[in-house]
């Protein structure tokens, strides 16, 4: 059967896509850094469907443990095919108020973790002759600044771009990298994943509300399987139309 490793898939966008790729048959490596009944309450979930379940501690402060955790997790359930890299972090500060200490902290965790799970899960994707695929899960801030996280901002835009790189240097072994852009979804992070996003009112979004963690697994599991078999090198926005306000601003007042 095939795997896949979500890491940070104790809650939110991460839970979601290990339920959505169980549902699509994939046996399922799930990672925590803080909440093991969240994460064995993914796990459940995925068992639930019928799939196999893996559960490990990862704490991507200490980005060179990535690698370890990813090959157990690959070892205990029998290959790797693919990974999405969900785990991160960012609190906002004022750029001011930001130490060096802080903003390193940030690109360990959501840049450089990123990648050393990233090395090493298409180390032995292409060991094994495996077309896998890599999923990196941005933000919209991967393309656009935000006011007050110039670290997040960074780190998020660095791994957009390690994202065209990897699937530029990965092609050659049919191994695929693509990344999701979530927009505000209605996650722990945004501190409204019990509500239902369509009762939430976004003047500034088109849509007018959050996403769902359920349409960011939508969209990841569109990149891990088979359908999107020509894709690669992409970053998919899924952001309600966020980016389009831009283009409203730039109209003139009536």
């Amino acid at each position: 059967m095939p795997v896949a490793i979500i890491t940070g898939s104790d809650s939110g966008i991460g839970r979601a896509a290990a339920v959505r790729l169980a549902e699509d048959g994939f046996d399922v490596g799930i990672t925590f850094s803080t909440d093991e009944d969240g994460a064995l309450g993914t796990a459940e979930e995925v068992r639930g469907l019928g799939r196999r379940a893996e559960v490990r501690h990862l704490d991507l402060g200490t980005a060179e443990s990535g690698a370890g955790v990813v090959g157990e997790l690959a070892d205990a359930l029998g290959g790797l095919d693919v990974l999405v890299n969900n785990s991160g972090s960012g609190d906002p500060a004022p750029w001011d108020e930001l130490s060096v200490a802080q903003f390193r902290d940030i690109l360990e965790v959501d840049l450089v973790g990123a990648f050393a799970c990233a090395q090493e899960a298409a180390t032995r994707m292409r060991a094994a002759g495996t077309r896998g695929r890599i999923v990196n899960v941005t933000s919209v801030h991967e393309h656009i600044p935000n006011a007050g996280a110039a670290a997040y901002c960074s780190a998020k835009g660095g791994l957009g771009l390690l994202t065209k790189c990897l699937a530029l240097d990965l092609a050659a072994d049919g191994i695929r990298v693509n990344a999701v852009a979530p927009g505000e979804i209605a996650t722990p992070m945004t501190g409204n994943e019990d509500v239902d996003p369509h009762t939430v009112e976004r003047p500034g979004i088109p849509l007018r509300r959050p996403g769902h963690a359920r349409e960011m697994a939508d969209v990841i599991a569109f990149l891990a399987g088979e359908q999107s078999s020509y894709v690669t090198g992409s970053s998919f926005v899924a952001d309600g139309g966020l980016m389009l306000m831009a283009a409203m601003q730039a109209e003139p007042a009536p």
